[in-house]
C-alpha cells in the first residue's frame, strides 16, 4: 500500500466539523448482524488478495481526513463532478468492491439502516485485526456526505511533509503528536510505487544523489528496483516495511535504522518531539497495539456529519 496516507493536509473543511455522536452500541436493535457481516466480507476478500488489507485501512485514513468520516471518496464521479476516488493522490486507492460488497449485504439484511461510513470504520478495524494488530469496539452512527471533489486531494499530503507541517495538520483535526506518530504505524501494511521515494534516491540535491537519511545499503535496494526515476513501470516499487503484510511494530524499527520509506516517515525519528515515541513503540510493540486502537477511535470521529444520509448504495448519493 502505498500510505502517504497519515501524513496530512492543510484543508479547511467546507462541511461543518461537528463534534461525534457515536455509540458501539448503535446498530444492536436495528442491525446486530452488522459486525459478522461486514468482517466475514473483508476475510473473503482478503484470503483472495492478500492486498486488501493495506488497501482499506489507507481508504479510512484518506476518507477521514478529506471532509471527514463520511465515505465521501467512496462516491463515483458524474458528469458534472469529478469525485474525490479519481483526484490523483487516491487513483491508487483499491478495492472499493470490498465495501460495496458489504453494503450490498447489509442492505438485504439491514435495509437502509448501515452507512457506507460505518462499513469503512468497522473494515478498517477488520483489517487490522485480519494481519494481527489490535482490536477494538468502532464506535458507530455515521452520516453519509453528499459532497466529494477531485479538487479537495490536492490537500492530501505528500510523502515529502516535514514534522511541523504533519503536527500542525493534524492539530487541525483534533489530533496529537503522539496520535501523528501512532496512525503513521499504519505504514506497517503494504506498498508504495517508487514514484512515491524516487526524489530520495535519485538527484536528492546538488551534493548528495541520495538523501543522506537513508542507510546507504537500503538506498542501494531502493536504486535497484527503481532505477529509472522517471519509470512507470506499475509493479516497480518497495514494501513499506520488512513484515508488510503483518501489522506489527518493525515500521518503528525500520525508521531508527535508516529505513524508512518516505522521508515524512524517517523525520519522526529525527525530530526531538517524535523520536521518543517512535523508540517506545520500536520497544514495546504492546504499547503501541494500545494506542493505534485509540489513535483510530479518534480519528473515527472526526467530521462527522450532523446531517447526513444513509446511502442505499455507498457509491452514488440517494436521489
Amino acid at each position: 500500500m502505498k500510505f502517504p496516507i497519515i501524513a496530512v493536509l492543510l484543508l479547511t473543511l467546507s462541511t461543518t466539523l461537528l463534534k461525534a455522536e457515536l455509540d458501539a452500541k448503535y446498530y444492536e436493535k436495528t442491525c446486530p448482524q452488522i459486525e459478522d457481516i461486514i468482517s466475514e466480507t473483508v476475510q473473503s476478500a482478503s484470503k483472495q488478495d492478500p492486498k486488501v488489507p493495506a488497501r482499506i485501512l489507507r481508504m479510512f485514513f484518506h476518507d477521514c481526513f478529506i471532509r471527514g468520516c463520511d465515505a465521501s471518496i467512496l462516491l463515483d464521479s458524474t458528469h458534472t463532478n469529478k469525485a474525490e476516488k479519481d483526484g490523483p493522490p487516491n487513483l491508487s486507492v483499491h478495492s472499493f468492491y470490498v465495501i460495496d460488497d458489504a453494503k450490498a449485504k447489509l442492505e438485504k439484511a439491514c435495509p437502509h439502516i448501515v452507512s457506507c461510513a460505518d462499513i469503512i470504520a468497522i473494515a478498517a478495524r477488520d483489517v487490522v485485526t485480519l494481519s494481527g494488530g489490535p482490536s477494538w469496539e468502532v464506535l458507530k452512527g455515521r452520516k453519509d456526505g453528499r459532497i466529494s471533489k477531485a479538487s479537495d486531494t490536492i490537500n492530501l499530503p505528500a510523502p515529502t511533509l516535514n514534522v511541523t507541517q504533519l503536527i500542525q495538520s493534524f492539530a487541525k483535526r483534533g489530533l496529537s503528536i503522539k496520535d501523528l506518530v501512532t496512525l503513521s504505524g499504519g505504514h506497517t501494511l503494504g506498498f508504495s510505487h517508487c514514484s512515491s521515494f524516487q526524489s530520495r534516491i535519485h538527484n536528492f540535491s546538488f551534493l548528495h544523489d541520495i538523501d543522506p537519511t537513508l542507510n546507504i545499503n537500503f538506498a542501494l535496494e531502493l536504486k535497484n528496483k527503481c532505477p529509472n526515476p522517471n519509470t512507470t513501470n506499475p509493479n516497480a516499487g518497495e514494501f513499506l516495511d520488512s513484515t508488510a503484510s503483518v501489522f506489527d511494530n518493525d515500521y518503528y524499527t525500520q525508521i531508527l535504522g535508516g529505513k524508512g520509506l518516505f522521508s515524512s516517515d524517517q523525520l519522526l525519528a529525527s525530530d526531538s518531539r517524535t523520536r521518543w515515541i517512535v523508540e517506545a513503540f520500536a520497544k514495546d510493540p504492546s504499547v503501541f497495539f494500545k494506542e493505534f486502537a485509540d489513535s483510530m477511535l479518534k480519528l473515527g470521529n472526526v467530521g462527522v456529519l450532523e446531517n447526513g444520509e444513509v446511502r442505499l448504495n455507498c457509491k452514488i448519493v440517494n436521489s
